[in-house]
Parts: C-alpha cells; sequence; structure tokens
C-alpha cells in the first residue's frame, strides 16, 4: 500500500536534470528529438507523460536510453519515514538526516555544539528551526540570537554561521537540494 514502487515514476525531473547536466535548451533537445518545445516542457514538469516511443526520442537527443532515464526518475509518490533514535547517553554532538535519498529537500537534524567557525553558503535557500535551547547566527555581517521554537529564513547565497549557546541545543535545517535550480532570477554570489 505505502511502497513507491507501485506507483508511476516521475521521468521529467530525470530528464530536466539530464539536459541541464548537457548545458542544452528545449530547443536543442526538441530538433534533436523531433518533438515540440511545449510538449517537452510538460514532460519536464510531469503535465504529459511520454510514450515508450516519445522516451527514447528524448533519450536519444540527450545522448542516454531510456532505461536510464527511467532509473533516475523519481516516483511518483512515496513515503519515507526516519524514526528517531534512541537517547544519547554521552550527549555528543551529532547530525542526523531527516530526508534520505536524492529528493528535491534535504533537512537535517544537529544536536549539541556546533563547529561556530564554519561558515556556510548554500546555493538555494533554507530554514532554520531551533526545536530546543538557543543559537546565535551570524548572517551577512548581522547577529541574531534564535531561542526555542524561533525559525530562520536564509535566502540562496547567503553566507552564514551559527553555534549553540544552551547545551543539548537541537536545530532543525531544512533546504532545497543543491541539485535543484530553484533561484533562476536571483543574482548569485
Amino acid at each position: 500500500m505505502g511502497d513507491h514502487k507501485e506507483q508511476p515514476l516521475r521521468v521529467g525531473a530525470a530528464v530536466r536534470r539530464r539536459r541541464r547536466a548537457l548545458e542544452l535548451t528545449l530547443a536543442v533537445v526538441a530538433e534533436r528529438s523531433g518533438l515540440s518545445v511545449p510538449f517537452l516542457s510538460q514532460i519536464e514538469n510531469e503535465r504529459a507523460r511520454p510514450s515508450r516511443s516519445s522516451l527514447e526520442k528524448v533519450a536519444d537527443a540527450l545522448r542516454t536510453t531510456a532505461v536510464e532515464l527511467l532509473a533516475a526518475a523519481d516516483p511518483a509518490c512515496s513515503v519515507d519515514v526516519v524514526h528517531a533514535e534512541g537517547p544519547e547517553p554521552d550527549y555528543a554532538p551529532r547530525m542526523r538526516s531527516l530526508v534520505r535519498g536524492h529528493h528535491q529537500m534535504h533537512a537535517q537534524e544537529f544536536t549539541g555544539d556546533h563547529d561556530a567557525g564554519r561558515e556556510f553558503q548554500y546555493r538555494n535557500d533554507q530554514l532554520m528551526y531551533v526545536a530546543d535551547g538557543a543559537v546565535d547566527v551570524e548572517a551577512e555581517g548581522r547577529a541574531y540570537r534564535l531561542g526555542r521554537g524561533d525559525t530562520l529564513y536564509l535566502t540562496g547565497g547567503v553566507r552564514h554561521r551559527w553555534r549553540a549557546t544552551v547545551p543539548d541545543t537541537r536545530v532543525v535545517v531544512v533546504a532545497v537540494a543543491e541539485h535543484i535550480e530553484a533561484l533562476q532570477d536571483r543574482p548569485r554570489q
């Protein structure tokens, strides 16, 4: 019932990733495949499901195979539970992923101290949520103090660093995955 293998695959994201990796426009793929730009756009945006023949034409235009595109496709519906681990007896700083696999979003939970000297800069937007404790964040030259329940939203490209200021602090960071081109109109630094 919850098995994503029973669901149809979303091949559009795989087509888009391959096309962008080759730095091709939709027009070039349309010319190579004999398919229209609007149809290719519908495939990439999951508004059309290509026939086997059309998928093979797209694959040829992208210098791959239909089998490879299907293998790289995302399940249309999936559910994946990541259970919390047991209590940590030594309260050592740790990080755990809250989302497994290759998805459009990543989420991580940080518990305990964090390397305050390390600066981060992500390509896409992210949200930081303080589940327990408190953190100090420096972003774009400004300091922010966050307590339990506070959130901080950072747009892609913002340089920042943070540190826990209370023992056993838990911070959840959710971000658009780096392989996603989420910021097309915003200049990057």
